[in-house]
């Protein structure tokens, strides 16, 4: 296969969209772009900010920056800042989940008196 030659700045948009996407992985962005991820991974290293900005869209160091040891069950242990940064987003989202459920159980109850209601049998 023949070696293409990106531009600094093809380059540093990439980066720039895997650290400024929330959720988004190495894999997915490479996919997107048509690039291997490996060499998405070496353009982080060289053009990167060592940010990345989470699914809930805190920014945090960068995996790909930060090498951490695999525990025995191969899974990377995750750093207390990160475990509590995962936990509130977690936290708010599923306020926001009871408050919609809480919502919509109203409005089902003000439908059911309403239809309730309506029947003149």
């Amino acid at each position: 296969m023949a070696r293409k030659n990106y531009s600094e700045e093809f380059r540093r948009q990439a980066v720039d969209l895997y650290e400024s996407t929330p959720g988004a992985t190495l894999r997915g962005i490479a996919a997107d772009l048509g690039i291997e991820r490996a060499t998405l991974a070496r353009w982080v290293e060289v053009y990167g900010s060592g940010k990345k900005t989470t699914g809930d869209g805190t920014i945090v160091s960068s995996p790909s920056r930060t090498r951490r040891r695999k525990t025995p069950t191969g899974a990377a242990p995750e750093s207390p800042e990160a475990k509590l940064a995962r936990l509130e987003a977690e936290n708010a989202q599923l306020r926001a989940d009871k408050t919609k459920l809480t919502t919509e159980r109203e409005i089902l109850r003000q439908a059911a008196k309403y239809f309730a209601g309506e029947t003149n049998w």
